[in-house]
């Protein structure tokens, strides 16, 4: 499958173009200076992942199970890592994970699929709300409500087209 049928179908399942996408990427000042460069996003982080780690309603028991292989403090933190190197800050995430970030291999071996997607994105759409200083931003919201809509379904869609043994490359190669 080409990068473009994959994008296709990322935004047939988010609603979300690939463009769109990445102006969370390009905004200035960037997402990593509007939010509070590192704790802003240790922030977001946790509160995401107190959100999935605490939520105990029968709807959300099988979206915890995905998480069941770390604790919430690595879950936030290989989190806070990605996010402040994607919006504009240090490299922290490949000074643990290496140079790349590999999203669709990184989510290969866990048992997500749209409902997942959908589901990781309204938990991260109600922790940016409970973040003071991105519901005080609309067009900072705005982006990287775009942002995590189209790549959580651009990983879903990539993840579809992988074969078993690509998947146990990428993870060697961690």
């Amino acid at each position: 499958m080409s990068k473009q049928e994959l994008q296709k179908k990322a935004y047939d399942h988010s609603g979300v173009t690939y463009e769109q996408s990445q102006k969370a990427l390009n905004l200035q000042p960037s997402i990593y200076e509007r939010i509070g460069k590192e704790e802003g996003f240790r922030q977001l982080s946790t509160l995401f992942y107190n959100r999935i780690f605490t939520d105990k309603s029968p709807s959300s028991t099988w979206f915890l199970n995905i998480f069941s292989s770390s604790t919430r403090g690595e879950a936030i933190e290989n989190q806070y890592r990605f996010l402040v190197q994607t919006f504009g800050g240090p490299k922290l995430y490949q000074e643990i994970k290496g140079k790349y970030t590999r999203l669709v291999g990184r989510h290969a071996n866990y048992p997500i699929g749209n409902r997942a997607a959908i589901q990781w994105v309204e938990q991260m759409i109600k922790a940016m709300e409970d973040h003071e200083v991105i519901r005080e931003d609309e067009e900072m919201m705005q982006a990287l409500t775009d942002y995590f809509q189209y790549t959580a379904h651009y990983i879903v869609a990539g993840m579809e087209y992988m074969r078993p043994d690509q998947v146990r490359i990428l993870w060697n190669m961690s």
